[in-house]
């Protein structure tokens, strides 16, 4: 036999096998030449002749242990991974050359207890399919592949000249290269020619694959394709009708809710397309790199919005804070996956099993609720009960912990249709739960409007009855009161001709107490006690230096104007032409004085005392002062009596700077 390899689309080689041994391999770029000889070319078609006779009854004698006979009897025929004979190539290093060898064909064997879980994704796999051909079948035939998310397939289809044509297939290639415009794997069957024939396909993927061939006619592959396109759209256009209706319910109620949800449905449908292989056909058909990694990101996108939605409807903050809490760890795992599967390694992706674990969280939440006697919860558990039901099913067929089954294959697709119509059932019935409890309120509330109307007549009438009553009092009251009015004002004559007597002698005494303080003052022989009497603290200091600034009138420093308003401070005042803030002792030889202002009151009234002179530490015992604070207070009153030429000078001439400075 001779097989061709066309795997580069410059040349071809054609490679002969006698009885399974390599004789020579044939480039026809190379001998071009030789094959103008005549001679030469008729010996080569005479070995082409020969070889292919011999490939056809090696053909016939070389069959697999399990052959399957092609007949119009049937339509289909499916084997699974344990039903085909496999050979697991742990050396990745074998070719086609060493497979068809009839001492390597023993190799082949079927392994009952093998599945998809056995599935090691660092080795090749040798798959062996013994087809005995039916040419006067009225059908075409086919093979096809279940699982659309191989990385890599070699299919090497035997040729009538015993040689093989290699076709490659796989998730990893654009969808165009496909046979079919179908989401699985196909290879036609060439039933032309009478015999058996051994159909090799070698297997590589990064995940584990679940190998499974099923061999049907090319009606059956119609028929059944239609169907399963046929639900597919019943299923995604499910999703969008769904998904509309909550959009407009979102539109209508203005809740977050609808929105979250619409967000998981959509996830949901795009989860299912990369799943079932739609996604491929349809969305991103030219980018087969994109099938890696988006399992990974629309089950993320899954979690992500199913645990807001829980958030949202089930108010989970309040009414559940522990859940609440679980919940959002779980959220936060499955985040660090996602980035783990995107930074590191893909194969975090395919931890499908951890993704039960938030929706478990959320079964049990609704469930936790529904026994608090939460109503809202009912079609909330049941919803998610079918869900996590459907997830485990498909968690356990992918990792072939469940024989593989269309229904359980299926079973996410069922679950989440069954989930969707029971959310929306979620959805109407707290809506209806909501209506319930406004409309029990808005009745209560007309039932106590009518209470309360009641009660307000029955009140109208006590104070129609109370008023006339108090009217009838008032009026004898009024009279008394008039009685009275006129006594008051009466007697408020008397009382202002007394005030302004009061006012006169007022007027006296205020002037007698200005005129005894300043003769007090005057005298320069006061002790600190009876000082401090005069000036017990600093607000009595601050009003004397006020009385002695502004009394006649309010000057600006600024700008010379003459009104005035209270400063922030207590004793400033705020010129209300320039805004300048002016403090009272602002001009005084006390301006910036940093300890109490009683005390530099009673040193610069000692510095023109006649009296007994005290020194420097007398007056710091005195008044509890530093020396050295004492002796610089004192000095600048010494320094302005000086700076004015004062021989001898007086309390009040030392308390202003700048008006004596204007007046000399």
């Amino acid at each position: 036999m001779f097989f061709i390899d066309f795997r580069c689309k410059d040349y071809f080689h054609i490679t002969f096998v006698r009885n399974s041994r390599y004789i020579f391999t044939f480039d026809p770029n190379r001998a071009m030449e030789m094959v103008r000889n005549k001679y030469f070319a008729l010996f080569v078609l005479t070995s082409l002749a020969c070889m292919s006779f011999h490939g056809f009854l090696m053909g016939q004698r070389i069959s697999g242990s399990a052959t399957l006979r092609l007949h119009d009897d049937w339509e289909e025929r499916i084997y699974s991974i344990s039903q085909l004979e496999i050979f697991e190539d742990t050396t990745n290093c074998l070719v086609l050359e060493d497979i068809i060898q009839p001492r390597f064909q023993q190799q082949f064997k079927i392994r009952p207890g093998s599945s998809k879980k056995n599935f090691n994704t660092d080795y090749t796999y040798w798959v062996k399919l013994s087809i005995q051909k039916f040419p006067d079948s009225q059908r075409d035939w086919y093979m096809e592949f279940y699982d659309q998310s191989i990385d890599h397939i070699e299919a090497y289809t035997p040729l009538k000249s015993g040689s093989y044509f290699l076709t490659i297939m796989g998730d990893g290639l654009p969808f165009k290269n496909r046979l079919f415009a179908h989401k699985n794997f196909h290879v036609k069957i060439d039933n032309k020619q009478e015999g058996i024939s051994n159909y090799y396909f070698k297997v590589n993927s990064s995940q584990k694959a679940d190998i499974r061939i099923a061999v049907r006619s090319v009606n059956r592959f119609v028929h059944y394709a239609l169907s399963e396109y046929f639900l597919y759209g019943v299923f995604y256009g499910m999703i969008l009708i769904i998904s509309l209706y909550n959009l407009l319910v979102f539109l209508a109620v203005r809740e977050m809710k609808f929105l979250y949800y619409i967000f998981y449905l959509l996830s949901v449908g795009l989860y299912a397309t990369s799943v079932d292989g739609i996604g491929f056909q349809y969305l991103w058909p030219d980018y087969p790199t994109i099938n890696g990694w988006v399992n990974g990101v629309f089950s993320f996108s899954i979690v992500f919005w199913a645990v807001l939605f829980t958030f949202r409807f089930l108010n989970t903050k309040r009414k559940a804070p522990i859940f609440h809490k679980l919940l959002g760890l779980s959220l936060v795992v499955k985040l660090c996956m996602f980035l783990a599967g995107i930074l590191i390694d893909e194969h975090y992706y395919d931890l499908s099993y951890v993704d039960t674990v938030p929706f478990l969280l959320i079964f049990g939440t609704g469930i936790y609720l529904l026994a608090k006697g939460n109503k809202a919860a009912r079609f909330f558990v049941l919803a998610y009960g079918a869900l996590f039901l459907g997830a485990v099913i498909k968690v356990l067929v992918n990792t072939a912990w469940v024989e593989h089954s269309t229904l359980g294959y299926y079973s996410l697709h069922l679950a989440f249709l069954v989930e969707m119509v029971l959310l929306s059932f979620a959805l109407g019935d707290r809506i209806k739960i909501m209506k319930d409890v406004r409309d029990k309120a808005l009745k209560r509330s007309l039932e106590q409007y009518k209470v309360n109307i009641s009660l307000k007549e029955k009140v109208n009438q006590e104070l129609e009855s109370k008023v006339m009553e108090r009217t009838s009092e008032l009026e004898k009251k009024n009279r008394i009161l008039v009685q009275y009015n006129e006594q008051l004002i009466e007697k408020d004559r008397e009382i202002k001709r007394i005030n302004s007597l009061l006012d006169k002698d007022n007027w006296k005494l205020k002037s007698a107490v200005k005129d005894s303080l300043r003769a007090r003052l005057v005298n320069t022989n006061l002790t600190f006690n009876e000082f401090k009497i005069i000036f017990p603290d600093k607000s009595a200091c601050s009003r004397y230096i006020e009385s002695m600034k502004w009394e006649d009138q309010f000057t600006c420093r600024q700008c010379g104007k003459h009104k005035c308003s209270d400063g922030p401070k207590i004793f400033s005042k705020r010129c209300t032409k320039c805004g300048y803030i002016e403090s009272v002792t602002a001009g005084t030889i006390f301006h910036g004085v940093r300890f109490p202002l009683e005390k530099a009151f009673y040193i610069a009234y000692s510095s023109v005392s006649e009296g007994k002179p005290y020194t420097l530490e007398e007056i710091g015992d005195l008044l509890d002062l530093n020396k050295n604070t004492v002796w610089a207070f004192r000095k600048k009153v010494t320094d302005l009596i000086q700076k004015k030429g004062l021989i001898h000078p007086k309390w009040e001439d030392i308390i202003l700077e700048e008006q004596l400075e204007i007046k000399n």
